[in-house]
């Protein structure tokens, strides 16, 4: 796909990766808000195209008792804020048919979950808005499945579609990620690694899934390395009290850091 067709998205001829970042979910306003600006100041610094992410509405969950959300509406023109005022594009996951109609009033970009990449009907009513739409790769389904998703959305006459590698799973409670996916899912469409996703410990006997936040550069680092075209990256100023995982985000604080690193990474690759 080419990004330039995502609304209001910047510095595409800067030869930088481009990022999808923000909280697992809106949490309200004022959170969202204030990561935004963080995370719009960071990437114009240093010339990073950039989305702002944000799940409106959380229906995967181990628990009942889990955060979910705080009303599909309200997060959704809480989304449209931060687009308005800070003038980026912005992402959010939908989960059922009907989600995609209405997400698609407020967001650019529809992101479809690694759980439900393989529902059609999903696909379909996500590609048929016209969005770009974003597919996490399943974490049981192998790269070069994923053409086949890919084409889900193609065959819907939209060609603006990324698919994202969240990791695949480890046995019971951890994940890899398995970098030779990126060139091959590269041959049929742009691609993004989930680099916190990937870090997650999930199935845990508590209902809450851990992380390993401490893997987050490495893991990052080596996705640049290989010419990845994307990182995804989820991040909160008090990972701590997140509503939704907590355990594998980025601290707010060293979120520049971290993309200086990446950005030397990419000048480096890109030299060659």
């Amino acid at each position: 796909m080419n990004l330039s067709n995502i609304p209001q998205i910047k510095h595409t001829d800067s030869g930088n990766f481009f990022l999808l970042a923000g909280p697992c979910a809106i949490e309200g306003e004022e959170m969202a808000m204030r990561i935004a600006e963080k995370l719009v100041g960071i990437t114009d610094k240093l010339a990073i195209p950039y989305v702002f992410k944000g799940s409106f509405k959380k229906a995967n969950r181990s628990r009942i008792d889990s955060f979910t959300g705080i009303g599909d509406e309200k997060a959704l023109k809480i989304l449209q804020k931060v687009s308005k005022e800070f003038g980026v594009p912005t992402v959010t996951d939908i989960h059922e048919n009907h989600d995609a109609e209405l997400a698609a009033e407020y967001v650019d970009i529809l992101q479809i979950p690694a759980f439900l990449v393989r529902q059609t009907d999903l696909v379909v009513a996500a590609a048929q808005t016209g969005k770009t739409v974003n597919l996490k790769k399943g974490q049981f389904m192998s790269p070069e499945s994923m053409k086949h998703a890919v084409q889900k959305v193609l065959d819907c006459q939209n060609e603006n579609v990324m698919v994202t590698d969240r990791g695949t799973m480890f046995g019971y409670q951890d994940m890899i990620v398995d970098y030779r996916g990126i060139p091959t899912m590269q041959q049929f469409a742009t691609t993004v690694l989930d680099v916190t996703h990937s870090l997650q410990q999930p199935n845990q006997s508590a209902g809450v899934t851990g992380g390993r936040p401490d893997m987050i550069e490495t893991v990052a680092k080596a996705g640049i390395a290989v010419g990845v075209d994307g990182i995804f990256i989820e991040t909160h100023f008090d990972p701590a009290n997140a509503k939704s995982d907590g355990a594998n985000m980025l601290h707010l604080d060293y979120f520049e850091g971290l993309m200086q690193k990446l950005v030397a990474i990419r000048k480096t690759v890109n030299s060659f």
